[in-house]
């Protein structure tokens, strides 16, 4: 009876540390283990070493924190999600999304004041070439996607000839691309390139809360649509 009683030793100190592991999640600790309470790691297991993995990450020409808007929009993971592994507990980042490449329409709508852009660049990645609109305020609403020609400013309706075969249209709102004073805020707005996709970025509206841009394209590719903040920016990437 005695040897019985201590082989129930090893359980009974078992069943003591999930005692403690549920009374300290009420108090927002963590116990080493393998149990989870209101979606806090815990457990009741061996304990071991914590560990971390090194968040994935992703080169981008300006830097800033990743988010992400419209609705054929991936993007990278939101931030460090608490994960228990066998004997172990650790900080590691949750799992990045896959990122969303279309060459249909993405749309995201948004109110409020209207953003100031501020600056428009354009440079070749590794697969593909890339867009940034940055701004002044909060990225706003957009409508991004490939239109016919003739391509036409949306104040006389006169025809733009823009270098390419494609034409990508990205249309911001609500946003403006002059001061209060009317001055434009971009300088360039019509801007030749030879990168292997873009072939010109054309200001073709400013207008009542709305500027567009067309991106002539060598032929229309797939894209994919971004959104990075500090400072606020949404990025537009053309596959190669």
């Amino acid at each position: 009876m005695r040897r019985f009683l201590r082989s129930l030793r090893p359980l009974r100190s078992r069943l003591w540390r999930c005692v403690a592991a549920l009374a300290g999640a009420t108090a927002g600790a963590l116990v080493p283990g393998g149990i989870v309470v209101g979606g806090v790691a815990l457990g009741c297991g061996r304990s071991g070493p914590a560990h971390e993995r090194p968040e994935a990450s992703r080169s981008e020409p300006t830097g800033g924190s990743t988010s992400v808007g419209g609705t054929s929009v991936g993007g990278a993971a939101s931030g460090p999600a608490l994960v228990a592994a066998a004997g172990s507990v650790g900080v590691v980042p949750a799992a990045t999304p896959v990122r969303s490449w279309t060459a249909g329409i993405t749309a995201l709508e948004r109110s409020g004041e209207p953003a100031q852009l501020s600056d428009v660049r354009a440079a070749r990645n590794e697969g593909y070439d890339r867009v940034v609109f940055e701004l002044r305020g909060a990225v706003p609403g957009y409508h991004i996607e490939y239109v016919d020609s003739p391509i036409r400013d949306c104040g006389a309706g006169d025809v733009r000839t823009i270098a390419g075969d494609g034409w990508l249209e990205v249309r911001l709102y609500p946003a403006v691309a002059h001061t209060e004073a009317g001055a434009p805020t971009i300088a360039e707005r019509e801007r030749a390139l030879t990168l292997p996709i873009l072939r010109e970025l054309e200001l073709t509206c400013d207008f009542e809360a709305v500027v567009t841009w067309v991106l002539g394209v060598a032929s229309p590719h797939r894209y994919s649509v971004l959104e990075l903040n500090d400072p606020p920016r949404l990025v537009v990437d053309i596959e190669h």
